[in-house]
């Protein structure tokens, strides 16, 4: 999915309180993936959103669309002032490989990457992660040299006391690069960890827990998103769908996982209601 698509729809904070949205039990350690609320961010700033998230019970969050120094307009600085005001922490941070002629002018893998990478340091992050290749990035050479690019650019992130990973969609499973997959490419031939987003697995027909069982402890990072019961199997809120999480999480351990982030790509409902069904559903599962 491209990941620019944005949803049309929000509620106000306000509204929000008066439906009694913030009341969570906070017994797990559940992250959020930030992109899930871009338009709420978008509309009321990232220092709002940061305290409804933390009301509604995540302690971590995962960061996106960092660029030229900032997050989400604030310097590194000023954005982990915000988290500790709010006891949060991000230890993982979205980035891009800036190789993309669909999105110019952004820092990432190819661009003022020692920035990123110092950036990422300075707010506290663990994992520096490799978000997503636009189309014009997923020829065969382009997986090829993806391999290459990764390997130098782990040299720095090792550097400064990090990892550096990769979050996969559909496409690395549905693509062939000489009769393999890129994300079979991506794991034989580099030593990135690897985010694995349960939603995108899973829609393609593969099983998360093959691939711990095949490469145990390289996948640190889950994305946590439900699939719907649909025929368009459509983007869920967590304990609402079809996928098994129950399965999943037991193989946590050989996974090798150390924290997991909900997103929601796209909510059909306000996106804060959908995160709070999410976290509840969680928190009373035996699950997590």
């Amino acid at each position: 999915m491209n990941r620019r698509n944005f949803l049309g729809t929000s509620l106000g904070i306000g509204a929000l309180s008066m439906l009694g949205l913030h009341a969570c039990a906070k017994t797990k350690a559940v992250g959020l993936q930030l992109y899930t609320l871009r338009e709420e961010i978008q509309k009321q700033g990232i220092e709002t959103i940061l305290a409804e998230v933390a009301k509604l019970g995540y302690k971590e969050v995962e960061n996106f669309g960092y660029n030229a120094g900032k997050f989400f307009g604030k310097t590194p600085a000023e954005y982990l002032k915000m988290l500790n005001d709010n006891g949060l922490k991000a230890p993982s941070g979205h980035t891009l490989t800036a190789r993309s002629t669909q999105v110019t002018g952004m820092d990432g893998l190819t661009n003022n990457w020692q920035r990123v990478v110092d950036d990422a340091a300075a707010i506290g992050q663990e994992y520096v992660i490799i978000a997503y290749l636009f189309p014009d990035e997923r020829k065969p050479d382009d997986y090829k040299q993806l391999v290459e690019l990764l390997g130098k650019g782990e040299e720095a992130v090792k550097k400064a006391g990090m990892t550096l990973g990769y979050h996969n969609h559909d496409f690395e499973f549905n693509e062939r690069v000489d009769g393999q997959m890129p994300y079979e490419l991506i794991l034989k031939n580099t030593t990135v960890q690897m985010e694995m987003d349960l939603y995108w697995i899973s829609k393609t027909g593969q099983k998360p827990t093959d691939y711990f069982a095949q490469y145990p402890g390289r996948f640190p990072l889950w994305h946590v998103k439900d699939m719907a019961k649909t025929p368009e199997k459509e983007f869920a809120e967590v304990g609402t769908g079809s996928i098994d999480f129950a399965a999943i999480f037991d193989k946590a351990s050989e996974a090798g996982m150390k924290h997991y982030f909900v997103e929601q790509d796209v909510c059909k409902r306000p996106p804060l209601e959908s995160i709070k069904i999410s976290i509840d559903n969680i928190q009373k599962a035996s699950w997590g």
